[in-house]
C-alpha cells in the first residue's frame, strides 16, 4: 500500500509546518516492502553514501593490512561532531598511514563539539580539517589511494582512481550502473552521486543482510556494519540521530544520516533498507519520520529506550523554558499515483 508521511509541527494545537517525507522500504532483491510518498525520487547520497565508499578499502585487505580497528572503520564512516575523541581517532589514522592533517582535502568548519567549538573560538589558530565532520571519510580516502599505488594528489577529483572506484561501488552496492548516476560536488568536495530512494534502500538491505560467512564482499559489509553498531558515537557523536537510533536498539539497526534530511537505515535481522527524504531537507523531520517507518515494520521493540520515544514526538519549548508544542510524524494511506517499483 502507498502511504503518505508527513511530520507536521503544532504549536499548542495550531499545525504551523508541515514536512513531506518520501520513504521507502526494500529487500536485498529491491522488492519494496514499504513506500510513502515519492520512492523513485532522484536525490544525492551525501554522507548516507560512507559505508559504501569505504568498502573497497576494507574489500581489498587494506584495513587488515594497516591494523586498523572497528572505531578507526566506524569513524571513516562518520559525520562526526569534531569531539576530542573524534579528532585524536582520525589523527591516529593519519600518522598510521604517514600523512598528516594537512593532507586532509576537506576544510575546515566549526564543530558541532561545544566543547571543541569552545577550544577554537579560544584558539582560532587551531582551526583544521581534523574538525570536519567528514575527515574520517578522508583519512580512509587518502589510504585507500596509498594503498593502491596512487597519487593522493587530487584524489577528491571525480576522474581520480580513488572516486572512480567509489562511484562504481555506490552503484553496484545499490543495483545501478555507474553511468546513471549524476554527479556533483559534495560539502567535503569530493563527488556525491544521485540515485532514486529505491536504490539507496536497497543497498542499505545489503548492508543489513551481509554475513560473516559470505563471499569477500558480504564479508567486508558484515564487517563495516559491525564496526558501525559496536561504536555508534564514533559515526556522530552527542545529538546526533544515527548515534541515538543504533545506541538505542544496538546491532538491530545500522543507520547513518546524510545532509538535506537524508536519513538511510538497515534492519539486521530481517534485512530490509530503508531511505527517507524530507522533501525540503530538514533535518529536524528525520528522527519522527524514521521512527514512524520502524514502527510501521515492527522494528521497534515494546522496552524501547526512553531516549527514543522524546526523539519521536520532540517538545518545542520558547526562550523562557515553557513547552509549547511538539514534532510528530503522521503516516497514512495515500491514493496511489506514483511508482512504487524499485530501481
Amino acid at each position: 500500500m502507498l502511504m503518505q508521511l508527513e511530520v507536521i509541527v503544532r504549536r499548542g494545537s495550531i499545525a504551523e509546518s508541515r514536512h513531506s517525507v518520501h520513504a521507502v522500504a526494500t529487500n536485498v532483491r529491491g522488492e519494496v516492502v514499504l513506500a510513502a510518498g515519492d520512492i523513485g525520487r532522484v536525490t544525492t547520497f551525501r554522507s548516507s553514501a560512507k559505508p559504501f565508499q569505504l568498502l573497497p578499502l576494507v574489500e581489498r585487505g587494506h584495513a587488515d593490512r594497516w591494523g586498523f580497528s572497528p572505531e578507526d572503520l566506524a569513524v571513516m564512516c562518520a559525520s562526526h561532531t569534531g569531539s576530542a575523541r573524534h579528532l585524536e581517532r582520525v589523527r591516529g589514522i593519519l600518522e598510521r598511514i604517514g600523512l598528516t592533517e594537512g593532507a586532509l582535502a576537506c576544510g575546515y568548519h566549526d564543530p558541532l563539539d561545544p566543547d571543541s567549538l569552545g577550544r577554537i573560538q579560544a584558539h582560532p589558530e587551531g582551526r583544521s580539517a581534523l574538525y570536519n565532520n567528514c575527515s574520517g571519510k578522508h583519512a580512509g580516502m587518502l589510504c585507500l589511494a596509498l594503498s593502491e599505488g596512487w597519487e593522493i594528489a587530487g584524489y577528491v577529483r571525480e576522474d581520480h582512481p580513488v572516486q572512480v572506484l567509489m562511484r562504481r561501488t555506490v552503484a553496484e552496492m545499490c543495483g545501478v550502473s555507474p553511468e546513471s548516476m549524476q554527479v556533483a560536488v559534495d560539502g567535503c568536495s569530493v563527488p556525491v552521486f544521485a540515485l532514486p530512494l529505491s536504490a539507496m534502500a536497497r543497498g542499505y538491505a545489503r548492508l543489513a543482510a551481509a554475513r560473516a560467512d559470505g563471499d569477500t564482499r558480504e564479508r567486508a559489509l558484515d564487517r563495516i556494519r559491525a564496526a558501525m553498531t559496536a561504536h555508534p558515537f564514533a559515526i556522530g557523536g552527542a545529538g546526533r540521530f544515527s548515534t541515538q537510533l543504533m545506541e538505542c536498539l544496538g546491532t538491530r539497526v545500522v543507520s547513518k544520516g546524510g545532509a538535506e534530511g537524508l536519513e538511510c537505515a538497515g534492519l539486521t535481522e530481517s534485512g530490509v533498507g530503508i531511505a527517507l527524504k524530507c522533501e525540503d531537507g530538514a533535518s529536524r523531520a528525520m528522527a519522527p519520520a524514521m521512527l514512524a517507518v520502524l514502527e510501521q515494520l515492527g522494528a521497534l521493540p515494546k522496552d524501547s529506550r526512553p531516549e527514543l520515544e522524546a526523539l519521536r514526538r520532540p517538545l518545542l519549548r520558547n526562550s523562557a523554558g515553557l513547552e509549547v508544542g511538539a514534532i510528530e510524524a503522521e503516516m497514512r494511506a495515500a491514493v496511489p499515483g506514483r511508482s512504487q517499483v524499485a530501481t
